[in-house]
């Protein structure tokens, strides 16, 4: 009987950390998102309209501060919701008295969700604002490269990046994307 019982809890227990571990790449992918499309319009790129869906899978492994970002993200937001649910339970009326009595609401737990979800999405949105900026500035800095194509052609200017089919080079402030697979040697965009 005794087995029975412990089976069922280790199954249920691996299922519980399987959606959990989903959620959480998900959540990270679509992180990673979020950074690499403000990096790429600090340069005036919709990096979407370039990509295909395994370069947003790969994306927040590709930039290790992207990863870092999102773990800590994910684990802040996690650490600071239970640390709000021990207060409620802990210290019900210094709770109490700072949410302004709001607590006792039929509607305040649907508010908490809300306002923990609304601070978690601007707060990535600020985050990644900020990365753009920062990430552009270092590849600004960064040294010209030369890319030689089929009929011995040279471009040069500053890698800003690559998706799996396109390569974006900054030359003297313009934005040239370079197919990579394809028979079109180059596009300005504008």
């Amino acid at each position: 009987m005794k087995e029975g019982l412990i089976k069922d809890a280790y199954e249920a227990i691996i299922k519980e950390i399987q959606t959990v571990i989903t959620l959480c790449y998900l959540l990270t992918v679509g992180i990673g998102m979020l950074f690499n499309y403000q990096l790429y319009a600090e340069f005036g790129i919709n990096v979407f309209d370039y990509s295909d869906v395994f370069d947003f899978l790969i994306a927040p492994f590709a930039d290790f501060k992207i990863l870092l970002f999102s773990v800590a993200s994910i684990g802040i937001s996690s650490i600071l919701f239970q640390m709000d649910i021990v207060w409620k339970r802990k210290f019900p009326i210094s709770y109490s008295k700072s949410s302004f009595g709001w607590d006792k609401k039929p509607w305040f737990n649907i508010y908490r969700y809300f306002a923990f979800g609304f601070l978690f999405i601007s707060y990535l949105y600020f985050s990644a604002d900020e990365y753009g900026k920062y990430a552009s500035k270092q590849i600004k800095e960064q040294a010209p490269i030369e890319v030689r194509f089929a009929d011995d052609e040279v471009k040069s200017g500053i890698l800003i990046g690559n998706t799996a089919n396109i390569m974006f080079l900054l030359s003297d402030e313009k934005v040239t994307a370079i197919p990579i697979t394809s028979l079109v040697k180059e596009f300005e965009i504008k």
